[in-house]
């Protein structure tokens, strides 16, 4: 009975902790065995952060404090993800970090997390949340031209150059994040800065370099000329912007 209880725990999507506590400077990751979690209490110390996985959807918090400079930071996935404290207490300086991925060669960029929020009292510097896409993914270099071949003193000529291939174009930015932040009527709209813009175009590739022509050569009785360069590929255009989330803000 007791291995049957302890399975169905760590198989539940559901996980109530009373405390997590971030230390100073350290990166804490939440377990990601359960979609639901129920704190007690969350504290993340100055300059500390706490990384909530992709497999999380719903986070419930009596007590959140986020110290100076303190970050929670939210892997993108493709579900939403809520997050709601009955207090919380954000220092100077502190985020809420759900950006999308950047591209890679291997993999376009990632959307920003869309993320629901509540806040039923909040004492707060700066309710600061960056919801923004993902750099596109850089274009790919152009080959640069293979250099001609040599001239013989006996046959042929100098070969030209070859062309240098164009860069490959940037991909497009991923989108920003559908946000929506549920306040106390009370709060500052000053004091609210959320970011949904879309990811940056990626970058241009470079253009190939042009091929040398073969050199020329002085021979015995008479000197072969040298072979002509290929031309340079052209550099490939950066990527378009992505699309911005939206942003709702609702007061309790």
């Amino acid at each position: 009975m007791r291995k049957l209880c302890l399975l169905v725990a760590l198989c539940s999507p559901f996980v109530h902790a009373e405390s997590v506590k971030v230390a100073p400077n350290t990166l804490m990751r939440l377990p990601d065995n359960a979609s639901v979690l129920q704190l007690e209490t969350l504290e993340v110390a100055d300059y500390g952060t706490l990384l909530i996985p992709a497999g999380v959807t719903q986070v419930d918090i009596d007590q959140l404090r986020l110290g100076h400079e303190a970050r929670i930071t939210i892997v993108p996935a493709e579900r939403a993800i809520e997050l709601r404290a009955a207090y919380a207490e954000f220092g100077e300086g502190s985020q809420i970090n759900a950006r999308g991925a950047a591209g890679t060669y291997e993999k376009p960029a990632r959307p920003a997390r869309d993320l629901s929020l509540r806040f039923d009292a909040l004492q707060a510097a700066q309710l600061s949340i960056d919801a923004r896409g993902g750099t596109g993914a850089p274009g790919f270099a152009g080959l640069d031209g293979g250099n001609g071949e040599a001239p013989g003193c006996t046959w042929g000529s100098a070969g030209s150059g070859f062309n240098g291939q164009n860069g490959g174009n940037g991909q497009q930015g991923a989108s920003g994040a559908q946000v929506r932040v549920e306040l106390p009527r009370d709060f500052p709209d000053e004091l609210i800065k959320i970011r949904v813009d879309g990811g940056a175009g990626g970058k241009p590739g470079v253009a190939g370099r042009a091929g040398s022509g073969g050199k020329s050569k002085g021979c015995l009785v008479y000197r072969t000329d040298g072979g002509k360069s290929g031309r340079p590929g052209l550099a490939g255009e950066p990527g378009e912007t992505g699309s911005a989330g939206a942003v709702t803000i609702q007061r309790l």
